[in-house]
C-alpha cells in the first residue's frame, strides 16, 4: 500500500475524504490513460525500428498476445500532440463594435469544439475557457492549445515573437500577413486581395511558454477560416504530424481553401515545411 493510499485512508472528515478521493481517482485515472499509450508507442517505436513483434514479445518477457493487445488497446500514441493527461482548449472573446457585447466569432466557436472533440478521442480530459476580451490569458500551464492571433492578445504577441522562423507582420498596404524569415515568402490571405477570394493562411505551432518551463499549442489564421483549416489538418493528419514532430517546438503554415457561405474547410494543406525550432537553434548558432 502507497504512502499516499495510507494518507487517504487515514483521513476522518468524511467530506474531505470524499474530496480527496475524488481527485485522486482523477489523477490516477489520467496517469492509467498515459502509461497506457506510453506502452503502445514503445511497441510502434520498437516495431518500426525493424523488430518483430514476437521479437518485442520475447525481449520485454510477455507474451505475443499481450504485445498483440497492447497494439490495438489503449489511446494512440499521436494523442500527445496536442497533450498529456488533459487539455485546455482557449478561444478569444471579442468586442462587438456595434453593440458594445462580448461576442465569439462563430469559426472560432467551431475551432473550439472540434479541437475538444478531437482530444476527446484521444483519450484526452479537456476544458474549454477564453482568452478575455483585453487578450489576458495564463499561458503558464501545462496542456494549453491557444486558437488566438497575436493582433487579439499581448500575450500570444509575445509568444508568437519566440517564433525563430515565422514572423507576423503588417503589410504596408494594411492586411496582416505572416513572412517566412527563411525564404523570404510573405503569405498573405485571399480575402485581402483584389478580388477577394476565399482562401486563408492558418499557422500552427508549439511555442515556449512565458515562464520557460514548457510549451503550449498555438493556432491562428489570417483570418478565422484559417484557424478552421489548421484544425481539419490536425483531425486528418495528426499522426504524421505526431510521426515528423512529436513533442518538439516547431510551426508551419497551412493553406486553406473554403466555402464562402459556410466558412467550412475545402482542403487545408502545407504551405511551407514544419519547422522544428531546435534545428533553427543550431543553424542560428552554428
Amino acid at each position: 500500500m502507497s504512502d499516499e493510499l495510507q494518507r487517504i485512508m487515514a483521513i476522518d472528515d468524511p467530506y474531505r475524504l470524499l474530496r480527496e478521493v475524488t481527485t485522486r481517482l482523477a489523477d490516477a485515472q489520467q496517469e492509467v490513460t498515459e502509461l497506457a499509450r506510453l506502452r503502445r508507442r514503445v511497441v510502434q517505436d520498437l516495431h518500426a525500428q525493424g523488430l518483430s513483434y514476437a521479437q518485442i514479445a520475447e525481449k520485454a518477457g510477455l507474451s505475443r498476445g499481450r504485445i498483440h493487445q497492447i497494439r490495438h488497446t489503449g489511446p494512440a500514441p499521436e494523442g500527445a500532440f496536442l497533450g498529456r493527461g488533459s487539455v485546455v482548449v482557449a478561444t478569444p472573446l471579442r468586442r462587438d463594435d456595434e453593440g458594445g457585447r462580448t461576442v465569439v466569432a462563430m469559426d472560432d466557436v467551431s475551432s473550439g469544439k472540434r479541437l475538444e472533440d478531437l482530444a476527446r478521442t484521444y483519450g484526452l480530459d479537456v476544458t474549454s475557457e477564453h482568452v478575455s476580451v483585453g487578450g489576458g490569458i495564463d499561458l503558464n500551464r501545462d496542456g494549453l492549445v491557444v486558437v488566438c492571433g497575436p493582433r487579439m492578445s499581448q500575450e500570444m504577441w509575445d509568444t508568437y515573437a519566440q517564433d525563430p522562423v515565422l514572423s507576423w507582420e503588417r503589410a504596408e498596404d494594411g492586411p496582416w500577413t505572416v513572412v517566412d524569415r527563411r525564404t523570404g515568402t510573405v503569405y498573405r490571405s485571399g480575402q485581402d486581395g483584389d478580388p477577394a477570394r476565399p482562401y486563408d493562411v492558418g499557422y500552427l505551432g508549439r511555442l515556449p511558454r512565458p515562464d520557460g518551463n514548457g510549451s503550449l499549442l498555438a493556432i491562428a489564421g489570417i483570418h478565422t477560416q484559417g484557424s478552421l483549416g489548421v484544425v481539419q489538418l490536425l483531425a486528418n493528419d495528426l499522426n504524421t504530424l505526431w510521426g515528423q514532430i512529436g513533442d518538439r517546438r516547431f510551426s508551419t503554415l497551412v493553406g486553406v481553401e473554403y466555402d464562402p457561405e459556410t466558412s467550412e474547410p475545402q482542403s487545408a494543406e502545407l504551405l511551407c515545411p514544419l519547422y522544428r525550432h531546435d534545428e533553427e537553434a543550431t543553424e542560428a548558432t552554428g
